[in-house]
């Protein structure tokens, strides 16, 4: 399995109003063979400051245990060098495998960075593999080519080179942080 470009995204919802739509659009993703969930950490912080986590993954359990191994090496499970990463790779596995899938922001790591969630917000931490990416890295490997830096770019920086007018940036602006706002 080829596997695409991973993001780590992080979100944070004030006064969440979850109807499964998040779920759904990833899941419709995952169906056109666009993104996978490697793994996905949903927690709410209730008024009183009481949380609930829900963990959401769209790989099969042969993929988790693949994509394991992987990203047991991308995060570190080994430092010292190709050795480091080998053994990494060995014990990201192994740990997947004995989990019966994979859980990268699970455990105690996750949990000291969600303590800092307002009372009744909600964060997720999603990690993503952009699939449908895969040919096209390939494509620019196979010419020489590198990733130099990547980032989602504001819809207010698009008025400049007339990819959006004024109105259509503010209204998108407005829609990515309102919540922030409040």
């Amino acid at each position: 399995m080829a596997i695409g470009p991973v993001q780590l995204i992080a979100l944070g919802f004030q006064h969440p109003n979850f109807h499964g739509e998040v779920i759904a659009e990833l899941e419709r993703l995952r169906e056109s063979d666009t993104v996978r969930v490697i793994d996905a950490l949903a927690v709410y912080k209730s008024a009183d400051g009481e949380l609930e986590a829900e963990h959401l993954s769209n790989l099969s359990e042969a993929e988790a245990i693949e994509l394991g191994s992987k990203i047991g090496a991308l995060i570190g499970l080994g430092f010292e060098g190709e050795e480091g990463m080998v053994a990494g790779a060995e014990a990201g596995a192994e740990a997947v495998a004995e989990q019966g899938g994979i859980s990268v922001l699970g455990g105690e790591e996750a949990w000291d960075v969600l303590e800092d969630i307002p009372n009744d917000s909600a964060a997720a931490l999603i990690l993503l593999e952009h699939h449908w990416a895969v040919p096209l890295r390939d494509a620019i490997a196979r010419a020489g080519g590198f990733r130099l830096s990547d980032g989602f770019i504001s819809p207010l920086d698009l008025i400049e080179i007339g990819l959006v007018s004024a109105e259509e940036a503010k209204e998108l602006h407005e829609m990515e942080t309102a919540a922030a706002a409040r």
